[in-house]
């Protein structure tokens, strides 16, 4: 079915189990998958007694983290700022994402790192970084004004795209640009005259102290006519006024869509405009349209499920999560560098293009490499002890039944027989210990072409 025969009516209607689209473990790991990073056998078997809707409402609305655990995060995150090294944001980060309750509202976090991206090698101050990162978890599942709002305040976007400098007698223009192409608008739905005159409602935003301050000194005080409005608009009122531009809910929907849904094609603005009117209904509150994105009959379709490529952060946080594994935060913080998603250190303004850009016949051999490394680290464990261990704690008594394991949990689409009894064996005849016959299972597994895909 191309996307031009999806009926949106039924695209975002809730997804009801029949017979031929059963509430199985197949669907209940793919929205662990998608929402989160993965999760561990017991957890998707637990989800398979309850209804797909209440599961769904259950992780968008999930519990805060633990208080233990949020203090435990913000010790991490102050050390690793102490060390003024914004390399050290990305272990605790990543570990984060690992061990978090909350799984929906980091992978969300991750998404809008990507779209309001900021790059720690121009800001070069890690406090910034680890602020901004703390704005986009606070509003990551909620009022999309407000991020904006905040985001346009931020000091660490206010360096990065130069809108530290922007004063009414030399206005600088980028972020206006990027306010309305990459945030919040799309490209095509304003004009250069429109980046003009937004980019004086923004003069006298400054940087002080690793804080915003306005400098009223340096605010053009004039009229200002953009995106069919005229007034003295101050920058507050100025991103009010982008915010309300029709394009705008289409806009995060597509990007939203994408992003949960399925790389590829761009969602249509017809095939989204159920979820637009939403946004728009509910004041751009972000929770309360991933849970229709997420309890949909597009989202648990076959037009969904497998449709994505796992990012490197995907790639190493759901084999961690699935498995109840701990590594080493440096060497994944390391490894997704060399694969090209260091986070906190986007490619550009526009974030990581995603999708296929992820594959190559480099950054596959990096992947598996990355995961061999991960096996062989002398800090990684599974449920605390050595993946013989783990297997004998599951009730994994041969090689097949881990392979099996493997399959059911980390797999978005099927592996034959013939190819788990090939790889079963060739880990047996390679190797005579049980430890190295795992971790040979699992390091074939995962190289597999097919286990690239969410």
């Amino acid at each position: 079915m191309s996307q031009k025969q999806i009926d949106p009516n039924w695209a975002w209607r809730p997804y009801a189990p029949s017979t031929d689209q059963p509430w199985n473990l197949q669907r209940v790991t793919h929205l662990y998958r998608r929402l989160g990073f993965g999760t561990d056998w017991e957890t998707l078997n637990a989800g398979l007694s309850i209804t797909p809707d209440q599961l769904v409402n259950d992780l968008v609305f999930a519990s805060p983290e633990s208080e233990s655990f949020q203090i435990e995060m913000k010790a991490m995150s102050r050390a690793m700022v102490a060390t003024g090294n914004p390399h050290g944001l990305a272990s605790a980060w990543l570990y984060r994402m690992i061990n978090t309750t909350n799984q929906l509202q980091e992978k969300t976090t991750l998404f809008w790192h990507g779209h309001f991206a900021t790059g720690a090698q121009k800001v070069q101050d890690a406090f910034m970084m680890q602020q901004q990162n703390e704005l986009l978890r606070k509003h990551a599942l909620g009022d999309f004004n407000e991020m904006v709002q905040g985001i346009s305040k931020d000091p660490a976007m206010l360096l990065y795209l130069d809108s530290a400098t922007n004063r009414k007698t030399h206005p600088n223009e980028n972020y206006a640009r990027e306010l309305m192409e990459l945030f919040c608008l799309g490209e095509g739905n304003y004009t250069e005259q429109d980046i003009r005159e937004l980019a004086k409602c923004f003069t006298g935003w400054e940087v002080r102290s690793r804080r915003f301050r306005f400098n009223k000194y340096q605010f053009d005080t004039g009229a200002k006519s953009f995106l069919g409005t005229t007034g003295e608009l101050t920058g507050e009122q100025a991103v009010s006024h982008v915010l309300s531009q029709p394009t705008a809910p289409i806009f995060i929907a597509q990007k939203l869509v994408r992003f949960f849904v399925m790389d590829e094609p761009q969602p249509s603005a017809e095939l989204v405009a159920p979820l637009a009117q939403q946004l728009r209904e509910d004041n751009f509150n972000v929770a309360k349209t991933l849970k229709v994105i997420l309890g949909s009959n597009l989202f648990f379709s076959d037009l969904a499920i497998g449709m994505k490529v796992r990012s490197p952060v995907e790639l190493v946080t759901t084999l961690l999560r699935s498995l109840n594994g701990t590594s080493s935060m440096d060497l994944l913080t390391a490894g997704l560098h060399d694969l090209g998603h260091s986070i906190f250190f986007p490619p550009s303004v526009k974030g990581w293009d995603g999708g296929r850009t992820w594959i190559n016949s480099s950054t596959l051999l990096g992947r598996a490499n990355l995961v061999y490394r991960v096996l062989r680290n002398e800090k990684t464990q599974f449920g605390g002890g050595t993946l013989t261990e783990y297997a004998s704690k599951q009730e994994l008594s041969s090689l097949t039944d881990v392979a099996d394991r493997l399959i059911q949990q980390l797999f978005a689409v099927p592996i034959s027989n013939d190819i788990r009894d090939e790889i079963v064996s060739s880990s047996t005849e390679q190797f005579s210990q049980r430890e190295e016959q795992l971790r040979s299972l699992i390091h074939t597994f995962t190289s597999l072409p097919q286990f690239q895909l969410s």
